[in-house]
């Protein structure tokens, strides 16, 4: 389900002739398989089922994939977007769709404060690190991509460029939440700030430097006709 016309205005970011039905049958159909994927990795982390029945199923996941493999695009998924400049990350490892290895992460915007974002979700045994904890390379994955968001949010979106990660406490697997926002602005450059929150309180905290790649300043920013929403 891929669409003809697309044309690339930087590396990864795909421009596309995908109507809005569409992008919603494809959504309807590979969110599904993501999900399963992502219920079959958390099994196999905690299977306890013989031995015999293991092998079993690595010969019929074999088979599972080599069918999946039978048509693939050439590398990435990368950044897919219609005329609206509505981008689709869908293989992003925090928010993609099709992305398996994503928890994922659904934000929302805040309806009254331009730039703050915030997100529920939940890490299994899939981002373990210390016993019974995220791992803290996992944790700065997602709060990397929520201070993303927030500056997108805020019409301010761009690449990270610096990030620092305090870490307060031990990280629980389990529910958990997240929320971003804008610290400052200036020019191109966007500041963003945000935390992780488990049962007990804040347990990582976030800051980092986003800037506007040089391609999309040349193309006239993100007003640009040409110029995707989503970094």
């Amino acid at each position: 389900m891929f669409y003809s016309a697309a044309v690339d205005i930087a590396s990864g970011f795909i421009k596309d002739d995908a109507s809005p039905e569409q992008v919603a049958a494809e959504r309807a159909l590979y969110e599904p398989l993501a999900e399963a994927v992502r219920q079959l990795v958390d099994a196999s982390i905690r299977t306890t089922v013989d031995a015999d029945e293991v092998r079993a199923v690595t010969e019929d996941l074999e088979r599972l994939a080599a069918r999946l493999q039978r048509s693939q695009l050439p590398g990435a998924y990368g950044v897919r977007y219609g005329s609206d400049g509505t981008g689709r990350p869908w293989g992003n490892t925090v928010v993609g769709v099709r992305n398996p290895a994503a928890p994922p992460l659904r934000t929302v915007k805040d309806a009254e404060t331009l730039g703050n974002v915030s997100a529920d979700f939940h890490l299994g045994a899939a981002y373990e690190g210390p016993p019974s904890h995220v791992h803290g390379g996992v944790l700065a994955l997602v709060l990397d991509q929520m201070l993303g968001e927030a500056a997108g949010a805020g019409g301010r979106p761009g690449m990270t460029a610096t990030y620092t990660v305090t870490y307060r406490r031990p990280t629980p697997l389990g529910a958990l939440s997240a929320r971003a926002w804008i610290s400052r602005t200036e020019g191109h450059k966007t500041w963003a700030a945000g935390e992780i929150s488990g049962p007990d309180g804040v347990t990582v905290e976030a800051e980092g430097l986003f800037v506007l790649p040089r391609w999309a300043r040349e193309a006239g920013g993100t007003d640009s006709p040409d110029a995707p929403h989503y970094f």
